[in-house]
C-alpha cells in the first residue's frame, strides 16, 4: 500500500504503542496532522511548545515509554528545548517531531530554518533528520529503541514539509520496538554479597534511569530483609514507599544535615539508578570524584555513565529493574541495625516543622494535604525553593507518583499534572508552583480546562524569585536587583481561564480551601499567600541577613 511520509510516520506511531501525542500546531507538518485525524491516538493540543515537551516528558516518566511532542521548526523547536532538555538530565523516554522546512530550501535560511542536529546535538541520544519516505519506519523504530534502551533519554526527528506531504513509498510497517536493558550477572551479586557482609554503615541511594515500579517492590523486599538504610536521589523521592522502616529521606538540595552527613559517613553506598549528578551529591561534597571515600556500588543501564564521573569498587551495568530481581533474595546478617533506626528516626524528626513567619504555613498544609488526597496522589512541580517544603513534608507511597525536574527547570509543574490527570483520570493530581514558576506556563491552564482535567494547583506566592533572592540575599547582602516580582491576583486569574480559584491567606483556612477546590470538580488554582521572610523550611531571609551581616 502506497503511503503518504505523514501517514507512514503516524501509522509507526501506532505499531510502536503511542495512544497520545501533545503538540502546537504548525503548516510544517500538516501531513501528521492530517493522518492523526483517524489514527487511535489522542492529540492534546497545547498552548506552549515547552508545555507539550514537558508533558511529554511526564507520559516518559509516568509509563517508561517514550512522550510524544509535536512542533513546528524554528521557534516551535527553540521553544519546546526545554523540555528535550529535561529529558535528558532526567533520563526520561521521549521522541520531539519538528516540521522542517522543503528539502529543497534547506541550506538558504528559509523561513524559520534551523539545522536541528546542531541545535539539539548536545542534549538527545540521537538527532536525525528523514528525508526519503521509504526509510520512516527504520528511523522511527530506531528512535523508539533509542529512547528506551540502556538509559534512557530524548530523541529529536526532522521532518521535511514535502517529505512528509508530497513524496510516496510502498514499505511495509516495523515491528513493535523491544526495549534493550542490561541485567547484572552473578558474579556482580556475589561481590556485592562480599561488600555487604564486610560493611559495618552501609546506605541505597535509589532513583534515576529506568526506575520501575517493579523495582521499587523489588528492592523494598531487598532493603527490608536486610535492613538496610535507604535514602532518594533528587526528586526520586517515589522511588521507594516513605512509610518503609528503610527510608530515611532524600538527598539532594536541603536535605537533612544528619542524613547528608550519614551519606558522608558511610563505609558503603549502594546507588541503584542515579548519575549521581551535582544535585544528588550536594555539588559532589557528598560522594566526591573521581575516588569516593566510600566503596561505591554503581548499578546503572548506561555503559557510558559507569566510571564517568566516579570510580566504583563495583560498577554494574544494569536496569534497577532487573538488578532489583536479581538481589531481591540477597540475605546477608546485618551489623547496621543501629545505624538503621537512628537514621530512620532522623527521618521521622526532620518531618516536623519548623516555625516560620507569616499566617499561612506550608509546612503544617503539605501535611494536612496528605490527609486530604489518597495515597497514590500524583504530585508535581516545577523548580524553586517552594517546592521544597512538598519534598520535606509530603509522603510518597509508590513509584509513578512524582514529576519533578531535576534539570531544574522552571514551569513545570502545571504541565506535567495535566499530563498526569490526562493518563490517570481517576486519580488526584496536585502541583506545587512558585509564583514565577507558575507564570512561566500558565497558558495551559487553559489545556487543562479545554479537556476537562481537574488538577489542583497551589501557586506559592511571595512576590519574588525566591532561589536567586535566598543566595541573593547571602552572597551580596542589601543589593536586592532583579528578583522582585509585581504578581496578578491568581485566583482571578484562575476564574478567567474558566477554572476554579480561590485565595489563602491563613493556614487554618486551607483545609476548607482545597475541600472547596476537589468539590468543583474542574481544574482548581489555590493561591497560597506567605511571608516573604519565609523562604526555605531551613531558612529565612532575615537569617540570613543576620549571618551575613556577622
Amino acid at each position: 500500500m502506497t503511503r503518504t511520509g505523514g501517514k507512514l510516520l503516524v501509522d509507526q506511531l501506532v505499531v510502536h504503542g503511542v495512544d497520545t501525542a501533545y503538540c502546537v500546531p504548525g503548516e510544517s507538518y500538516l501531513a501528521v496532522l492530517d493522518a492523526l485525524h483517524d489514527a487511535p491516538i489522542r492529540l492534546i493540543t497545547c498552548r506552549h511548545e515547552a508545555g507539550a515537551t514537558n508533558m511529554a516528558d511526564a507520559y516518559g516518566k509516568l509509563t517508561g515509554r517514550p512522550g510524544i511532542a509535536l512542533v513546528t521548526r524554528g521557534p516551535g523547536a527553540t521553544q519546546g528545548s526545554v523540555g528535550v532538555h529535561t529529558a535528558f538530565q532526567d533520563s526520561t523516554p521521549l521522541i520531539l517531531l519538528i516540521g522542517q522546512v522543503a528539502s529543497d530550501q534547506e541550506e538558504r535560511e528559509a523561513f524559520q530554518e534551523i539545522d536541528f542536529r546542531r541545535m539539539f546535538g548536545q542534549m538527545a541520544k540521537w538527532v536525525a533528520q528523514i528525508d526519503r519516505v521509504d526509510r520512516i519506519p527504520e528511523l522511527m523504530a530506531r528512535a523508539f529503541a533509542t529512547a528506551t534502551s540502556g538509559r534512557p533519554g530524548p530523541v529529536v526527528l526532522a521532518l521535511p514539509e514535502d517529505m512528509l506531504a508530497r513524496h510516496e513509498a510502498d514499505v511495509p510497517d516495523a515491528r513493535p520496538y523491544v526495549p534493550v536493558q542490561p541485567s547484572p550477572s552473578p558474579d556482580d551479586v556475589e561481590r556485592l554479597r562480599d561488600l555487604l557482609a564486610a560493611a559495618e554503615r552501609p546506605l541505597a541511594i535509589l532513583g534515576g534511569a529506568a526506575w520501575t515500579a517493579r523495582a521499587s517492590e523489588d528492592m523494598r523486599t531487598f532493603l527490608e530483609a536486610n535492613e538496610l538504610p535507604a535514602g532518594a536521589a533528587f526528586r526520586r523521592q517515589d522511588s521507594l514507599d516513605n512509610d518503609s522502616p528503610s527510608y530515611v529521606g532524600d538527598v539532594g538540595i536541603g536535605l537533612n544535615p544528619k542524613l547528608a552527613a550519614r551519606v558522608r559517613e558511610a563505609d558503603l553506598l549502594l546507588v541503584v539508578g542515579p548519575r549521581l549528578g551535582e544535585m544528588t551529591t550536594s555539588g559532589y561534597t557528598l560522594v566526591e570524584p573521581p575516588t569516593p571515600a566510600q566503596t561505591l556500588v554503581h548499578v546503572h543501564p548506561g555503559a557510558e555513565e559507569l566510571g564517568r564521573v566516579y570510580q566504583a569498587a563495583l560498577p554494574v551495568l544494569a536496569s534497577p529493574e532487573r538488578f532489583a530481581g536479581a538481589v531481591r533474595d540477597l540475605r546477608v546478617r546485618p551489623r547496621w541495625l543501629e545505624w538503621t533506626r537512628e537514621a530512620r528516626e532522623d527521618y521521622e524528626a526532620w518531618q516536623e516543622p519548623n516555625e516560620l513567619p507569616g499566617e499561612l504555613d506550608l509546612a503544617v498544609c503539605v501535611r494536612r494535604l496528605r490527609g486530604l488526597l489518597p495515597r497514590d496522589a500524583i504530585v508535581t512541580n516545577g523548580a524553586g525553593n517552594f517546592s521544597a517544603w512538598a519534598h520535606r513534608f509530603w509522603r510518597w507511597h509508590s513509584y509513578g507518583t512524582q514529576l519533578a525536574p531535576t534539570s531544574g527547570a522552571m514551569g513545570y509543574g502545571l504541565p506535567a499534572a495535566i499530563a498526569a490527570k490526562a493518563l490517570h483520570p481517576d486519580r488526584a493530581v496536585v502541583c506545587f508552583a512558585g509564583d514565577g514558576d507558575f507564570v512561566m506556563s500558565v497558558p495551559e491552564l487553559a489545556t487543562a480546562v479545554q479537556y476537562d482535567l481537574p488538577i489542583l494547583v497551589l501557586v506559592v506566592d511571595n512576590g519574588m524569585y525566591g532561589t536567586i533572592r535566598m543566595h541573593q540575599e547571602r552572597h551580596y547582602p542589601g543589593r536586592v536587583v532583579g528578583t522582585e516580582l509585581k504578581n496578578p491576583d491568581f485566583a482571578a486569574l484562575a476564574q478567567a481561564f474558566g477554572a476554579y480559584g480561590e485565595t489563602v491567606d491563613r493556614t487554618d483556612d486551607f483545609v476548607a480551601a482545597v475541600e472547596r477546590a476537589l468539590a468543583s470538580e474542574r481544574p482548581a488554582l489555590l493561591s497560597l499567600r506567605v511571608d516573604p521572610e519565609a523562604i526555605t523550611p531551613r531558612f529565612s531571609l532575615s537569617a540570613i541577613r543576620g549571618a551575613a551581616a556577622r
